[in-house]
């Protein structure tokens, strides 16, 4: 409950701070020389309207769109070689072999890329046409590494779909508020922007990493280098439609995450908000998940045996096995608890998407965000609990 209320406290205090400026972004009159990196495999199905939609980006200064096939072993080739000849600024790198990761293809990209900025893109997302001329002017600090935005779903027809849909703008909006404090962890993969520079400093993105977009900014803030994120454009990107898809997403993004802390685990308390802010942050995040896990398996086994106690010697006794006195709720302190957590993370949801000007009041929102609060969010923990065997047996698969 602390730290709940801590971490609301922050957020709120940050965003009242910079309430006039939340959606502002530096304009520039630089044209900076832009490059798309666009890793690809088996990407068939959405990788020609990626491409459309990328060149329909309004922004006179991206010189090449580099598509790095991965040996897909659908169209995905094909589909990129029809549309060449149309688009004099796509590129396609065929990868003599499979690197098993989104990374491998990115930084083959990042080799032959010309531009000063390096927009790195996923192939199932879609930049807005304003983004890279919106996000392009925080460049003109010469310390800041990278430029980010915020992710939202693009499918939003499932109901599975929607809740993913709240908590990609809950997320947009605390990276934002993160971006104040220097704190920012990721900057995704459906749309980032780099200097060019300093992903060579880092040695472009670790191929070991299931997350390599977030080991690349932790390794960014470990130099020193600053993100930033860019409230007023976005990108959308399919999200998964099925449990057992965005169960693999999730339990991917989590053992990248365990695989940072590990990697700059001596970090802890030094560089920077890396070590004094952000592996904490993870750190903390970890254990109360597991910790309130451990909680909910230890009072559900504790009433599974006092039932099981209960039923015996009623039976051996030849008493009642149900009472109206049954019937009655006795409020615990765990019940308060919950409620009260409850009730703060539906008015910090509320307050988002009301700042965010999504439409509090249709059906598909304000309904599902009370799903959102209690089933979907119950799954996180288990899904760490996943995520720690897979990486505690080496399991670091891509797909």
């Amino acid at each position: 409950m602390f730290i709940s209320i801590y971490m609301l406290s922050l957020f709120l205090i940050i965003y009242l701070r910079n309430i006039k400026s939340f959606f502002d972004y530096p304009k520039t009159k630089k044209i900076y020389t832009v490059s798309f990196v666009v890793p690809a495999y088996n990407e068939g199905e959405s990788i020609e309207d990626s491409i459309k939609n990328i060149m329909n980006i309004d922004y006179q200064g991206i010189v090449e769109v580099i598509i790095v096939n991965d040996c897909s072993t659908d169209n995905t080739k094909e589909i990129v070689e029809s549309l060449l000849d149309k688009y004099s600024k796509l590129k396609l790198i065929n990868n003599k072999k499979n690197t098993g990761s989104a990374a491998g293809s990115q930084n083959i990209g990042l080799k032959k890329a010309k531009g000063e900025l390096i927009a790195v893109v996923d192939a199932d997302s879609f930049p807005s046409r304003d983004s890279i001329k919106k996000m392009v002017g925080y460049f003109d600090d010469l310390k800041v590494g990278a430029v980010t935005c915020p992710i939202l779903a693009r499918n939003k027809n499932k109901f599975f779909e929607k809740l993913q849909a709240i908590e990609y703008q809950a997320i947009s909006f605390g990276r934002k508020l993160l971006e104040y404090v220097d704190a920012i962890y990721v900057t995704p993969g459906p749309l980032a922007l780099y200097r060019k520079k300093a992903l060579e400093e880092i040695g472009g993105f670790d191929e070991k990493n299931l997350t390599q977009d977030i080991e690349a900014t932790w390794h960014l803030a470990y130099n020193r280098w600053k993100r930033k994120m860019c409230l007023a454009t976005s990108v959308t990107s399919v999200v998964p439609s099925r449990l057992g898809e965005w169960w693999v997403q999730r339990r991917r993004w989590n053992v990248g995450g365990l695989q940072c802390i590990s990697k700059y685990r001596k970090s802890l308390g030094k560089k920077g908000m890396l070590g004094l802010f952000i592996i904490p942050f993870f750190i903390i995040n970890l254990f109360l998940g597991l910790f309130g896990l451990s909680i909910f398996f230890y009072v559900l086994i504790r009433n599974i045996i006092s039932r099981l106690f209960f039923t015996t010697y009623t039976i051996k006794a030849g008493t009642p096995l149900l009472t109206f006195e049954e019937f009655y709720i006795t409020p615990s302190f765990l019940n308060y608890l919950g409620i009260i957590l409850f009730l703060t993370g539906l008015i910090y949801v509320l307050v988002i998407l009301s700042i965010l000007k999504v439409e509090l009041w249709k059906k598909e929102n304000i309904l599902n965000i009370p799903f959102y609060l209690t089933i979907y969010l119950i799954l996180y923990p288990f899904i760490m609990v996943n995520s720690i065997w897979h990486f505690y047996k080496g399991k670091s698969v891509w797909r």
